[in-house]
């Protein structure tokens, strides 16, 4: 393969990948705005439209939410390579308007902020990128192949319905699942995702009774104190060793000091690698429920649970033409795990799995900016939209030409 084609290819596009990101950045796409997702899944299928890609619109069974997008480029026929990005962001238009947060371009700083810049709308025009460079520099590979880019509506609430869907899109298996969070670069090169923690989440309640805090204290059971007693147990399940997490996010109890508080409530999440860690951690959270020692009743329920995406040999192999690819432009591309979830978890069960696929940047989920530096924003580097798009399009053609990934 030469490279400088497809590396002419990228830069040339450059401009118009950065301009859709633009009018992508400029709509409020919060998980909740479902208008906004849907304006952004529009805008998205208009511009895949050129490349000869059919646009189809899915509910979401998410309450209040926008539809899924799927863009189909049949080719050949066969399993499709799926190429996965979300049309939604965490910011409610009020928190975008009281921080001024918006489309912000700092060639100084090499920098780009703005909502969804780096997650993810940066991916979507990644994913965008990537195909035209390819139809420009190996148009017998994107003509013939059988590509599926399919955009979450809810991403950032992490259901699992944009998974069945897609799986139902792709009648249960794919090629190739390819995720285009965003991809950090450090000393050690490119990183490319291969694995990501499972996570379980939690609601422990506690029933007391309610007393004058100061004539019938004797009388009452402080829900609080019942919590309180065991939330150090909870935490306690944190393992250095498993790489198991345990995070007490939310507790609340009480209405007023004079009163003995007669319920209260924690949240928590723990996340693992290992299935067997998440589990270990998980029977022990159910056997929270009974009376405390102050003689409230506690209540423990799993609200949520997302599997681990473990990676294995399929991931890594699959990852070895990525590597090559890097090394074909004189950069290096690592494999790392990730404790966040994605839709990967949701989706690797299709096929050889990658995430990371996006361009560098920063801060997401971040929408301060401080005097002293000390908060910034979300951010993407549009100087790593070249390199990435290079590196995507030479292992997709590695893939494509030579089969199924070797296990």
């Amino acid at each position: 393969m030469n490279v400088s084609l497809f590396q002419s290819a990228a830069e040339r596009h450059l401009p118009a990948a950065l301009d859709f990101l633009r009018r992508l950045v400029a709509i409020n796409s919060f998980t909740a705005n479902s208008e906004g997702v849907d304006e952004v899944a529009r805008l998205t299928a208009a511009a895949f439209a050129p490349l000869g890609f059919e646009a189809e619109l899915a509910p979401c069974i998410t309450p209040g939410t926008g539809h899924h997008l799927f863009l189909t480029h049949r080719g050949q026929g066969g399993e499709p390579i799926v190429l996965v990005t979300h049309s939604d962001t965490v910011f409610p238009p009020e928190e975008e308007r009281l921080n001024d947060f918006k489309w912000d371009e700092r060639p100084d700083e090499g920098r780009i902020y703005g909502p969804g810049t780096v997650d993810n709308k940066g991916g979507t025009a990644l994913i965008w990128l990537i195909l035209q460079s390819l139809r420009e520099a190996a148009p017998e590979v994107f003509e013939r192949t059988h590509w599926l880019v399919a955009a979450n509506a809810a991403e950032e609430i992490t259901g699992d319905d944009f998974g069945r869907v897609t799986t139902d899109r792709c009648g249960g298996k794919a090629r190739a699942v390819l995720v285009f969070e965003g991809g950090p670069a450090d000393e050690r090169g490119w990183h490319i995702v291969t694995s990501r923690k499972g996570r379980s989440t939690w609601r422990l309640s506690a029933e007391g009774k309610a007393a004058h805090a100061g004539s019938k204290h004797h009388e009452g059971i402080n829900a609080i104190d019942a919590l309180a007693r065991v939330l150090p147990d909870i935490a306690d399940m944190t393992d250095a060793e498993t790489e198991r997490t345990v995070n007490i996010g939310m507790v609340q109890g009480g209405t007023v000091v004079n009163r003995v508080p007669h319920e209260a409530v924690a949240e928590w999440e723990c996340r693992a690698t290992e299935p067997a860690a998440l589990q270990q951690a998980d029977d022990f959270f159910a056997l929270l429920s009974g009376k405390a020692d102050n003689g409230a009743k506690l209540t423990a329920k799993r609200t949520g649970h997302t599997a681990a995406w473990r990676g294995g040999v399929e991931s890594e192999a699959l990852f070895h033409l990525w590597h090559e690819a890097a090394a074909m432009m004189n950069l290096t591309a690592v494999s790392v795990p990730r404790g966040g979830l994605s839709d990967a978890n949701h989706l690797w069960h299709l096929a050889p799995t990658l995430d990371g696929l996006g361009p560098y940047g920063a801060n997401a989920h971040c929408s301060e900016r401080s005097a002293d530096g000390s908060k910034l924003p979300e951010y993407v580097e549009p100087g790593s939209f070249v390199p990435k798009a290079v590196m995507n399009a030479l292992a997709l053609v590695k893939l494509v030409q030579g089969g199924e990934v070797a296990v």
